[in-house]
């Protein structure tokens, strides 16, 4: 293991942004992980997974720790039945490639979360989801180093804390786990309507009746280029906010001033609210702000055009979360996470 010095940080993060990693090392296999929090934990040093980027930020003065890019490879299928297969993705797996081969086995589960960009180790960190699927749906447990227990172990569904776009690992224990392998189980039956309203609008738009894992993943992927920049071509994270959860009290004060208002019932009297939209509606909708883009097609998605410091990238976020929250008294959370 080559362990290298001040390493730029914004080669590795698709917003482009962001100061020196003072040590980063690569980590083919799980003892390399062990290996390697136990020589920085002998130097009193934080440690930062990093997979494919796409859900990190940093500040302009870096990370004054080690950060491990994790490289570990691998499938296996566990079990198959009848009516489904268990699949351990390595954490360092392309999370998209991932999706392709459960879409070619003709497994459903995880075809609406094509396109997403990342690792399979990163996907359990925020329960990544999209079009009415989410990671949560499908996982059987997962692999990780104990950097506290300094041991290895296997967490179950119950154990992750999976919420909208959360877990353990961004929540309580974040930093403690390092995640090597995640085990998902598939099934062998066709996707079923009704679908999410984006899917249900392109399948009606195209004559669709027809439902199969890999014609869901085609129309995801086909909406998610539309309306998402490929961060390689434009940086960016995907969604920087997350979707706004509102409680029923409040949801019924906006909608005397904002009869249209976008809403879905999230469960327990709470209500999901569009970010995307709070954001047009204030105002944002394709604007340059500090050198970032609100992007027109998706207000949710903020483009590095032409900032150069993280500086540039927190100042426009700051304007945003500012004005929705004196407009529609509700304060939107960033989704990617800072190191």
């Amino acid at each position: 293991m080559d362990i290298h010095t001040n390493m730029p940080l914004k080669n590795y993060l698709t917003m482009k942004l962001g100061g020196n990693a003072h040590f980063m090392a690569n980590a083919s296999t799980p003892e390399d992980i062990a290996q390697l929090y136990k020589n920085a934990k002998s130097q009193n040093l934080s440690v930062v997974m990093l997979g494919g980027g796409s859900n990190l930020l940093t500040t302009d003065e870096g990370f004054d720790g080690l950060v491990i890019r994790n490289t570990l490879k691998g499938v296996e299928i566990l079990e198959d039945t009848a009516s489904s297969t268990t699949i351990k993705f390595a954490a360092g797996e392309n999370w998209d490639e991932a999706v392709a081969l459960t879409v070619e086995k003709g497994l459903t589960g995880v075809e609406a979360l094509s396109s997403i960009p990342g690792t399979v180790g990163a996907a359990p960190v925020q329960n990544i989801g999209a079009y009415g699927q989410e990671l949560a749906d499908t996982f059987v447990s997962l692999e990780a180093y104990d950097s506290i227990d300094d041991r290895f172990v296997t967490l179950s569904l119950a154990d992750c804390g999976f919420a909208y776009r959360h877990s353990i690992f961004r929540g309580e224990f974040a930093g403690r786990y390092a995640i090597t392998a995640v085990t998902l189980q598939l099934f062998k039956s066709a996707p079923q309507p009704p679908f999410y309203k984006a899917l249900e609008d392109y399948f009606n738009a195209n004559n669709i009746t027809l439902f199969t894992p890999k014609i869901v993943r085609d129309a995801v992927s086909v909406i998610r280029a539309d309306k998402l920049p490929d961060p390689t071509v434009k940086p960016n994270t995907g969604s920087f906010f997350k979707n706004a959860i509102v409680e029923k009290w409040h949801l019924d004060e906006l909608l005397k001033d904002y009869p249209d208002m976008p809403h879905y019932d999230f469960g327990d009297k709470t209500y999901k609210v569009p970010t995307g939209w709070l954001i047009e509606q204030a105002g944002f909708k394709g604007k340059l702000l500090h050198g970032m883009r609100v992007n027109e097609k998706n207000c949710l998605v903020l483009i590095n055009e032409s900032a150069t410091s993280f500086a540039d990238l927190a100042a426009a976020r700051d304007e945003i979360i500012g004005s929705v929250r004196d407009q529609f008294r509700i304060a939107i959370q960033q989704e990617p996470l800072l190191i």
